[in-house]
């Protein structure tokens, strides 16, 4: 018989553990944190070296943490002395998920450079934003990427460094091909690097149709990487001595994108950090994730809700073999319970899980597990974890009583730093070391967390966030719209999809797809509604004239 839930943590972290806690005070903050973790970013890229095993997988590929480790230490060798990088400046990633990628992230951080990045799926004028924003010194991209962000970069004199170039030759001026620069057999630099040094930029859309830089510290991320893998040691202390694992070593499937901080912080560096086979996915396909997940003996699919539908749904489920899958779920968005039922019973050993983390906290987070997963499957997961206090505040911001609705805090050495030049928002969303999280909850007698609804004005469909003042002032850029209000409308296979009621001014016309195309060339594929209602009445609204937009989906949709 295993242990309890507190009495497994107490053991994990106990003095001598390998993820044995102690406290820390940062910035007048203190926190558990774990006494053993590196220091650095560069400690853990530093624990691949001599190591013959497969790393990335990609298509054809496979690369070895060895030569992954060397491609690094090139690129990190010709970003000082080709690009002059310095410790602070900022480097822009925009690529889909490659091992250019991997090898990038690693490269920045390890030399003490800043690693921002940016969202693949953003237009000319988003990525503008974001270059001049962030202050970039340099932005290594593929080839659909440069497309969009060449104007930009050349407008404020950023070179960028492409990969995969065969399709844009000849090269444009300011772009530079990475096999003319990165060299082999070059050496890392030495640079003198600290845990308070920061190490990323991930950006999170805002309410005011900007997204906002959330800068995080080597520190913070190392904390993450080490809370993620207590996680495996809190599950087998509580599962006790019995053997009910698949017996492979792990192997992590990326199905979501390295922009993500899901993708990059708890996927990709756990991998890079231990030493697991990561394998990376082109684009997401379920029949292609299945062959994959047969082929390398996948242990762990960690995506939003929608794909594990995707994949339990395939017709061709039956036909592959999933028996090595020992986790299936992930974070990004609530899963609906009957999810959670399909994958508990649709896998040999594979159990359901759930985490509840943001940018903000580096993904990290309370998350749920099978069996308390299946018995508590509308929770988030247990609280207090081993490096994370959860409140339930009111507006007063007076922590609350269990099973009482309120706003959920976060406090943990894994959150960001604070907003990328804007103290004003960093001064609001993080308070004396807590974050609040602008979700509605409670937290039970047992210390589940249970997450009901979303203070922000706030859609996520598929796992990525939607601002509705965002799409909303893209809308009312359109000649013929007086009004409009965007909100979401559940799916079940994508969580939440993009709807919105639009009121024409009178005697104009707009349909659909005239709409879309006006949102296509503003706003990222995501973000443009996919249900669109049109009316000739006032939208309704409350006495202080704010919409009231619980009652559109009913009143416009049913």
């Amino acid at each position: 018989m295993g242990l309890s839930y507190d009495d497994a943590i107490a053991a994990v972290s106990a003095p001598g553990q390998p993820f044995e806690v102690h406290s820390i005070e940062v910035n007048g903050v203190t926190n558990r944190a774990f006494k053993n973790s590196p220091g650095t970013l560069r400690d853990f890229f530093n624990l691949a070296r001599g190591k013959d095993g497969t790393f990335l997988v990609y298509e054809d590929e496979e690369w070895t943490f060895n030569e992954v480790m060397n491609e690094v230490d090139a690129l990190a060798y010709a970003l000082v002395h080709h690009y002059g990088i310095k410790v602070g400046d900022r480097i822009g990633i925009a690529m889909r998920n490659l091992p250019e990628w991997v090898v990038s992230f690693a490269a920045i951080l390890s030399i003490g450079a800043v690693s921002v990045s940016l969202n693949a799926w953003w237009t000319e004028d988003e990525l503008d934003y974001a270059v001049n924003d962030a202050g970039l010194s340099l932005l290594i991209a593929d080839p659909e990427r440069i497309s969009r962000a060449q104007g930009p970069c050349q407008r404020v004199g950023v070179r960028i460094l492409g990969v995969r170039l065969d399709e844009l030759q000849p090269l444009s001026p300011g772009v530079e091909d990475w096999h003319n620069v990165v060299v082999s057999g070059a050496t890392m630099p030495e640079v003198d690097l600290h845990p308070d040094n920061d190490a990323t930029i991930l950006y999170t859309s805002g309410t005011t149709g900007f997204p906002k830089g959330a800068v995080s510290t080597h520190r913070a991320i190392c904390q993450a990487i080490m809370s993620f893998s207590s996680g495996a040691s809190i599950i087998d202390a509580r599962r006790g001595p019995e053997d009910t694992g698949s017996g492979r070593a792990p192997c992590f499937i990326l199905i979501v994108p390295l922009f993500h901080v899901t993708g990059c912080i708890p996927v990709m560096m756990s991998c890079f950090s231990w030493n697991f086979k990561l394998v990376m996915m082109h684009r997401w396909e379920p029949d292609r994730a299945l062959q994959l997940i047969e082929r390398h003996q996948v242990t762990n699919f960690v995506g939003v809700p929608t794909q594990s539908w995707d994949l339990v749904e395939s017709p061709n489920f039956a036909n592959y073999d999933t028996s090595s899958l020992t986790a299936v779920g992930g974070g990004g968005a609530p899963a609906p319970p009957t999810l959670v039922t399909r994958v508990e019973n649709s896998f040999k050993r594979g159990r359901p899980s759930l985490g509840y983390g943001m940018t903000e906290t580096n993904a990290y987070g309370p998350g749920n597990y099978g069996d308390d997963y299946v018995s508590h499957p509308t929770s988030t997961g247990r609280t207090p974890t081993i490096t994370m206090d959860v409140e339930i505040r009111d507006g007063d911001l007076t922590a609350l009583a269990p099973n009482v609705n309120g706003e959920i805090w976060l406090k943990s050495p894994t959150i960001i730093r604070g907003y990328w030049q804007r103290p004003d928002d960093t001064a609001t969303a993080i308070v004396d070391g807590w974050v609040r999280t602008g979700d509605l909850g409670h937290v039970d007698d047992e210390g589940f967390l249970y997450v009901e609804d979303r203070v922000k004005d706030m859609i996520i469909r598929a796992g990525e966030n939607v601002y509705s003042a965002e799409v909303e002032a893209a809308i009312y850029e359109q000649p013929a719209v007086y009004e409009a209000a965007v909100f979401g409308l559940p799916h079940e296979r994508l969580g939440e999809e993009v709807a919105c009621v639009v009121m024409l001014k009178p005697g104009r016309s707009l349909g659909e797809d005239e709409l879309r195309s006006h949102l296509a060339v503003r706003l990222a594929n995501f973000m443009i509604p996919t249900r669109v209602a049109f009316t000739d009445q006032q939208l309704p609204r409350n006495a202080a004239g704010k919409f009231l937009k619980r009652e559109m989906p009913a009143r416009y949709f049913d």
